[in-house]
Parts: structure tokens; sequence; C-alpha cells
């Protein structure tokens, strides 16, 4: 079963842009391989490391992916994972249900953003 929701990291500009325009077009990674990606919360973890050390102010929206409808699919990646990938004209601000600061709980972890 897949999950209801995933994950994309944003550095601040485009999480400006996104809340200016109402939509996210796509980092240039996504732009060039035609979709956006996203992590589950599980994969998360490593897609920061991977694409994202080293780097400060970044952002993680938690986007609900029912709220996407076809528009999301699922793909293998690395090591064979699926991960969500979205197709069309981006990240609506309207499917986006929590955003906030990339922030680490004191065991290391990941603190998602929640809505409320």
């Amino acid at each position: 079963m897949t999950p209801a929701v995933a994950y994309k990291v944003l550095t601040a500009p485009q999480m400006a842009e996104l809340a200016d325009s109402g939509r996210f077009a796509g980092a240039p990674v996504d732009l060039a391989d035609g979709y956006i990606h996203l992590s589950t919360a599980g994969q998360l973890a490593e897609t920061i490391g991977k694409h994202f050390a080293g780097q400060t102010d970044l952002h993680i929206v938690t986007v609900d992916l029912a709220a996407l409808g076809d528009a999301v699919k699922w793909e293998p990646s690395r090591g064979g994972q699926l991960f969500p990938h979205i197709y069309g004209t981006g990240l609506p601000l309207d499917a986006v249900i929590a955003y906030g600061s990339l922030r680490h709980h004191p065991d290391g972890t990941i603190a998602l953003p929640v809505a409320g």
C-alpha cells in the first residue's frame, strides 16, 4: 500500500516560488527529468543526505498525493525503491498540507512538518 503523503525538499527561493505563485515548477533536476521528485518519510533522510548535503535554509513540504490524482506515478529509483513522482504542470500549493523549515529531533531524525 502506498503512503497518502510524500515530501519535497525545497531551498528558500523554491519555497518562496511555491508560496508566492501558488505552484512550484520544479528544481533543476526535476525540470531535466520531466517530473518532480518526491520522497516518502522513509526515504527522506537519504534524499537529503544525497542531494542536499551541506545546504542550509532548506524546507520540507508535505504533499497530499490524493489531491494530485493521476499526476503521481510510483517509479523505481535508488536501489529499486519506488518513489513518487509528479508529472504535469508542477506542484500546486493546494496539494501542500504542511510545510516547515528542515529541523531534526535530538536523536538526529527529521522532524516532519505537520498541519495546524
